[in-house]
């Protein structure tokens, strides 16, 4: 049996490179961006309480030499204050996560991404850390200004509506990284994610490619929310952390800025549960169901969510590698294998 480890081990630069900390590190994404800052030669710590994160997402990392996890709280100050005082750099994606989460669970959503950016923001103060925040396209609001860029006005719904909070929280962590820029003069860079996917996600708490792949190939019915007319642009996880990673290189071009990070091919989630069927070879049906039903009374949803990107490309050269069908793939296949174990 082939070892997991080894395209990173071999990859190991002979002198490391910056000592880095993720937050968040044994979540989907957290668990890419540190394989692929193992793989550039980086001495990595994880940081992550599991309460979203998965062992499994970083299992076959544990081995190496030049990674420790620590299953933790970012709110545990001694903690936090020693991991930040051995990094050189800060990728804080530690966040409550998730519609379906967010709706079920608002105190525990607001809590954790308020309160542990700024526990975070304040320990890299102590020490001088770059940092980068990862935010969200939901910031946006209900913004009908397409694409969205990273200077538009953002529209939120009523505070009555629960679904809002995840927005409202992650523009607070904006705000108040962009203050520690200003204020203090730290290296802070802001990245809005808009719908990353790939291997590992779940669809635990609402996330509609994991979700429409596994129904697909337990031969359920697609749950489409709504008439399924909104749309969404999909990006692969492995062309968003490298975009991540490039931006800390990028400082101090990219500090006190905001940058988009997604893909521009549009779909409708209609289409794509089309296609989720078409790639997996599934006698599934689509069920319709009101938003109501699938999450509670008075849900509201942006219709269309398209990301600017020219200012990231023009700092970076970010270009999307991946199509949505080869993300598609990636996924059947991801979720086959873990069925096939289960």
């Amino acid at each position: 049996m082939p070892n997991p480890t080894a395209h990173i081990s071999s990859n190991m630069k002979s002198s490391l490179k910056e000592k880095v900390l993720v937050t968040g590190g044994a979540g989907f994404i957290g668990s890419h961006l540190c394989e692929l800052l193992l793989s550039q030669g980086h001495p990595v710590t994880a940081i992550d309480d599991l309460s979203t994160g998965r062992l499994e997402n970083i299992q076959h990392l544990r081995p190496l030499p030049h990674f420790q996890f620590v299953r933790e709280t970012i709110n545990n100050a001694l903690v936090l204050d020693r991991l930040t005082s051995e990094a050189e750099v800060v990728f804080h994606l530690a966040a409550a996560v998730g519609v379906k989460l967010i709706i079920e669970d608002p105190v525990h959503t607001i809590r954790t991404n308020i309160s542990g950016t700024e526990a975070v923001l304040d320990a890299a103060n102590r020490y001088g850390c770059r940092v980068l925040i990862t935010s969200t396209s939901e910031v946006y609001g209900k913004g009908v200004k397409v694409p969205f860029g990273e200077d538009d006005d953002c529209l939120m719904g009523a505070t009555s509506h629960s679904r809002w909070a995840y927005a409202a929280s992650k523009a607070v962590d904006e705000f108040m990284g962009l203050a520690y820029h200003a204020q203090y003069g730290l290296p802070v860079v802001i990245a809005r994610l808009f719908n990353t996917v790939g291997p590992r996600q779940t669809g635990q708490y609402g996330m509609v490619v994991p979700r429409f792949v596994r129904q697909a190939l337990l031969g359920e019915p697609i749950t489409v929310y709504d008439n399924g007319q909104q749309t969404r642009c999909f990006a692969d996880v492995s062309d968003v952390v490298a975009a991540l990673a490039r931006l800390v290189e990028c400082m101090p071009q990219a500090a006190g800025q905001v940058f988009n990070i997604g893909a521009s091919q549009e779909v409708s989630i209609l289409e794509l549960a089309g296609r989720v069927i078409a790639l997996t070879g599934s006698r599934s049906t689509i069920q319709f169901i009101p938003y109501d039903q699938a999450y509670a009374p008075g849900f509201d949803d942006m219709r269309r969510r398209v990301p600017a990107l020219d200012k990231i490309q023009a700092l970076i050269g970010y270009q999307p590698l991946r199509g949505l069908d080869d993300i598609l793939k990636r996924v059947i296949a991801y979720e086959r294998d873990r069925l096939a174990q289960s």
